[in-house]
């Protein structure tokens, strides 16, 4: 089954479309990527998925029931955790109460806290340090730590290497790729191809609102530079 299913989505903001007939598909335990040049609609199509934008026409499916109109919260509740771009965390909050905000699931402050320092041992280490100081590598894992506390079966990623390193992104890719295997569904959207299609299952690029192209990540790369060079 797939986890999230975009059909035939049109989406627009006020009068000007963005989104003309996009079609995704994310199974089940697998890491997509949906990949474009700045403008291409990846992060309209993410808003679209997560109930933040409501499609001009087109369906949203998770776990194979239509969903369009539902809130993003009451998605949320039925396991779609978006990270956004700019992480979303509390800066003014330190990482200890950065992640005791997420026991409101239900979950204890222990398990949430276990599962982050098993995932991301440098948020042990940081565990009293206000949030808005961490480096952006730390931002984020904090981001993914929040995110996961709640247990989701589809986690939606917009721009994880925005303003990072190349090495804690491939860091933070290895993450990505774990939390894969453990049996949650990723869709991740990226500007900057070369990290994510190293653990992607599955690919689609995204130009001028429509998908141009989607397959297996061998059979994409070729694809990429006519995507983003024009060709």
């Amino acid at each position: 089954m797939n986890v999230l299913e975009l059909r035939g989505i049109h989406a627009a903001y006020d009068r000007i479309d963005v989104l003309f007939g996009v079609d995704l598909e994310v199974p089940e335990s697998s890491v997509v990527a949906l990949l474009g040049p700045n403008g291409a609609g990846k992060s309209t199509a993410l808003r679209v998925a997560a109930g933040l934008h409501a499609p001009s026409s087109g369906d949203v499916l998770v776990a194979g029931r239509r969903v369009n109109g539902v809130r993003p919260e009451e998605l949320a509740r039925r396991g779609l955790c978006l990270i956004p771009e700019g992480r979303g965390i509390f800066p003014n909050l330190t990482v200890r109460e950065n992640l005791r905000m997420m026991s409101y699931t239900g979950t204890s402050e222990a398990v949430i806290d276990e599962r982050a320092f098993l995932r991301f041992p440098r948020l042990k280490e940081r565990f009293t340090q206000t949030a808005g100081t961490l480096s952006g590598g730390e931002q984020q894992m904090l981001a993914m730590a929040r995110g996961l506390a709640t247990d989701p079966a589809l986690l939606i990623l917009d721009e994880l290497s925005m303003g990072l390193a190349p090495i804690i992104v491939e860091e933070l890719y290895e993450i990505v790729a774990q939390v894969a295997r453990e049996g949650v569904s990723i869709l991740v959207v990226e500007q900057f191809a070369s990290t994510v299609l190293g653990v992607a299952d599955f690919a689609a690029i995204i130009v001028h609102g429509r998908i141009a192209r989607a397959g297996r990540p061998a059979e994409l790369r070729d694809d990429l530079s006519k995507a983003y060079l024009g060709a």
